[in-house]
This record gives C-alpha cells, structure tokens and sequence, in this order.
C-alpha cells in the first residue's frame, strides 16, 4: 500500500514537473477546436496567445470563448465573487494576434489548429520554426493528416507531436497524445503531463491513420453507408439498431450528419489515396454524390436527415 502511494506520487510530481515546463501556448487559428483550446489552457493558469488571420476572426473567437468562461462559472462557483474572479483571471490571460510568426517568440508550445491541409500546414511550421525558441514545442490538432509528414516541414522531429482534442474541448475529456519515432521521450512527457494539467484524460498513440478514435469511427460510418448503398437495411433502422443494440448515443448516419458529409469524405479520400489496398479505407459513391449536391448533414440543413424546420 505505502509501495503503490509512493509510485502514484512520484507519478503525480512527474508529471507535474513536465506539465510545469509550458506555462506559455500559443494557438494558431481561432475556430471551434482553436478557441476551446485556448479557453481551457487559460482556465487552467496558462498565459495564451491566440492566433488567427484577421482580426474579425480573433475578435469573434474571444467573444465564444468569455460566454463560454461564463457558463463554466456558473456551473462551478456559487459564490458571485468567485465566479468573477474566475471569469476575469481566465480572460486576463488571454491575448491575441493576426501575426504568427511574432506570437511564437517566447512560447513553450504551439498548437495549431487550422484548415486541414497538408500543405498549409506545412508552410505554416516551416516559418514557425525559424522564429520560435529552440526549446519550443510544436503539436498539431490534425484529426486524420499524418503527424509525421506536417514535421517534415521543421528542424524540430524531436520536439513535434500530435495533441488531438475533441469538440468541444472545454466539455469533452479525452486527449490523445501522439508521437512520431523522432519525438523524444522529454516532449512525450511534457505535452501528457501539459493535457493533464488541463484536466483531460490522456491517451498515448502512435501516428497511424486518425490515431485511436477516428480510425476506428470513420471506417464504421463508412461500413454503414455501404450497409445502405447495398439495400441491407435503412438508414435510420441501421441507426436504430447501433443504438439500443451497441448501446451508442448516436446511430452511424446520424454521426455523419453531425460531422459533416463532406469532413468524412476529406478523411476517407485521404487515406484511400495513401492507402489504395486497404479496403476499410474504401471510398463511397454515395457519399460523393450527396457532397456534390450540397447535402452535407446538419450544418447544411440536409444529409441523410432532413434538418430543414417546415
């Protein structure tokens, strides 16, 4: 019993100690995953710095995140003054800026969070790396590119990773930590122990096609549209039956519709194109004919649902 106390604690101070090596982030792009990143570090005593293109797009993002800070508030502090307190500490460290290059001057850690292309990416980090410190970690929030080939772009393969969040970041809990072979144990080490310290439950991968979570969801929503593509069942029975037979909260086309047409369809091209012999990564006429008429699911008002109000 004192054997096992001892190793949770030195597990605790470890990772702890790890944790303490970012105190300041940066995030490029200020969307949904940009902005809930953001939110959460400054939440947890991190000093922020968020970054995206223009102004109207950080102005916008700072505005999500305080009515998000306030509901956090509410829910956690039923005393007004703490609430307030809360509330202007998280804010108070947050700053933001539409120059990239100059906001990784004295940061611990980069994690970007932008469109997902390769490219972009790519151009992205190559000009990071040569402005951000040589002790500076870089992480990327891709859900399905390849860690590896973003790194390619910097002299950095020993401090790069991937730290996939999930949406939203503030709500859910899960992190997975990605490593590539250059990424050193000192970097693993920091970027787990910095998701711990953001209150999240970290899992370790390495950097196969959408890590843990979406390789293994992606395909089973495509399993699903060929169930249909096939006439072996409805969309909805199909739904039905993954929910009170599997126990899922949302039934497969459900998900999709929820995740958007056109996100699967970005995934699954991807890695039939890298992987063309791997069948599970098999691509979908249906889903490419409901892409080209703009029946995109939920945020399009169409998918395999109709979201339309009469």
């Amino acid at each position: 019993m004192v054997f096992y106390s001892f190793l949770t604690t030195r597990s605790l101070s470890l990772s702890s100690a790890m944790a303490s090596k970012i105190k300041h982030v940066t995030v490029i792009g200020s969307g949904l995953m940009g902005s809930g990143i953001a939110q959460v570090a400054a939440q947890t005593g991190h000093t922020v710095t968020m970054v995206d293109v223009d102004v109207v797009a950080v102005d916008k993002a700072q505005k999500r995140i305080e009515n998000s800070v306030q509901r956090v508030a509410k829910k956690k502090y039923g005393d007004e003054e703490e609430a307030s307190k809360f509330i202007s500490d998280t804010l108070g460290r947050i700053t933001t800026s539409v120059d990239a290059v100059t906001a990784v001057g004295s940061t611990d850690l980069v994690v970007e969070a932008i469109v997902e292309n390769l490219e972009v990416k790519k151009k992205l980090f190559s000009e990071l790396d040569k402005a951000a410190p040589s002790h500076t970690m870089f992480a990327s929030n891709t859900s399905s590119l390849p860690i590896a080939k973003i790194a390619e772009a910097t002299s950095r393969k020993d401090r790069f990773g991937g730290l996939h969040f999930f949406n939203p970041v503030p709500v859910m809990k899960l992190l997975e930590v990605v490593r590539i072979p250059e990424t050193s144990q000192d970097t693993f080490e920091a970027m787990t122990g910095w998701g711990k310290a953001l209150g999240k439950v970290t899992v370790e991968c390495k950097d196969t096609p959408g890590f843990i979570v979406n390789r293994l969801l992606v395909p089973y929503m495509f399993e699903a549209v060929r169930l249909l593509e096939r006439g072996d069942a409805s969309a909805r029975d199909i739904d039905i039956a993954m929910k009170l037979g599997a126990g899922y909260p949302m039934g497969p086309f459900e998900l999709m519709d929820y995740v958007g047409l056109d996100t699967g369809k970005f995934i699954i091209d991807g890695w039939h194109k890298e992987y063309p012999d791997m069948s599970i990564f098999n691509t979908s006429p249906l889903v490419n004919k409901m892409v080209e008429e703009g029946k995109l699911g939920v945020k399009s008002g169409e998918g395999f649902y109709n979201y339309n109000k009469k």
